[in-house]
């Protein structure tokens, strides 16, 4: 039982590095592509990431699925929500986010009344 334990997490194992490696290669497929100089590319990515992360924690906005892109410290939101609320919530929460510059907010107000 044992060995068929650590044969499977084995193969487990073997799997993900492959996954990382891929990922890496598109990564640095992508960076090669970008006109934009890495640090800048590194300070947009974690800007993204910190503002999605403040969106899965808030009950107002993590219903909803909301795109996130930065370039140059520039944040542009797309998607749509159910209120304005939500709206201004996810607005709110963006510019309030270190290193961000701007909000550009394209987010629509879902109309159900329709339904």
């Amino acid at each position: 039982m044992r060995t068929l334990f650590y044969l499977t997490a084995m193969l487990m194992l073997s799997g993900c590095s492959a996954m990382m490696v891929g990922g890496a290669a598109v990564g640095g497929y992508q960076l090669g592509k970008d006109e934009r100089p890495p640090s800048v590319v590194a300070s947009d990515s974690a800007i993204t990431t910190k503002i999605k992360g403040k969106y899965v924690a808030d009950s107002v906005v993590s219903v909803f699925n909301i795109g996130v892109r930065t370039w140059e410290g520039t944040v542009t939101l797309s998607g749509t929500v159910g209120s304005y609320v939500a709206r201004d919530q996810a607005e709110a929460i963006a510019k309030d986010t270190g290193g961000v510059k701007a909000v550009n907010n394209h987010i629509v107000i879902e109309d159900r009344s329709a339904e």
